[in-house]
């Protein structure tokens, strides 16, 4: 988070606006996207919490889901330059690669919780890092699945950059990261297990 709120304050200034609208929309967004990001992932696994509802706020036991807290962040930016009356598109623009940045550093998160992993790995000449990780609940090596959508996602958040250096219309930082973080999403999800 603190690492998107800088990304965004530098670009912020970079383009004349200030840093006061990207702590304005942090402050804003941060507790929405976080009741999004469970209430996500609650829906989705709610056979785990009908018999018990209040594990529902046991957000210390896990359970955040990035779809939630995307759609909640996006949820939050529509609010906002509504009620700044700021163009949707140039703000979304100022923010995504920030999402990018967050994205791929809290997929290392998974190498932490050891979770997110792909196949198992046989060969032991293919038993190292990057390519795999030793889980060791399983007591086995898995394709590093994590590192490479952090991977992924570093080099995302490179092309943004540039790209957004020689175009600014408002809205291609956006396509570019549906298009992007899709297509290495369906990547990279086929190979977990």
């Amino acid at each position: 988070i603190l690492s998107g709120v800088a990304l965004a304050s530098h670009r912020a200034k970079r383009e004349g606006l200030g840093t006061e609208i990207i702590y304005d929309f942090i402050l804003m967004a941060l507790p929405i996207t976080i009741l999004c990001a469970r209430g996500y992932y609650v829906i989705f696994e709610w056979k785990n919490y009908i018999g018990n509802p209040a594990k529902i706020f046991a957000i210390r036991e896990g359970g955040l889901a990035i779809y939630g807290g995307v759609l909640g962040s996006l949820l939050t930016a529509v609010l906002f330059c509504r009620k700044r009356h700021f163009p949707l598109l140039r703000f979304l623009d100022l923010i995504i690669p920030s999402l990018v940045l967050g994205q791929a550093v809290g997929r290392w998160g998974n190498f932490m919780n050891q979770e997110a992993f792909g196949n198992i790995v046989t060969d032991p000449q293919k038993q190292f890092f990057p390519y795999a990780v030793f889980i060791e609940k399983s007591g086995e090596w898995h394709q590093a699945t994590f590192f490479y959508e952090s991977i992924w996602n570093l080099c995302l958040l490179a092309l943004m950059l540039v790209i957004n250096r020689k175009y600014e219309n408002q809205g291609i930082l956006l396509c570019l990261y549906l298009v992007g973080y899709g297509t290495g999403r369906f990547l990279i999800e086929g190979l977990r297990t």
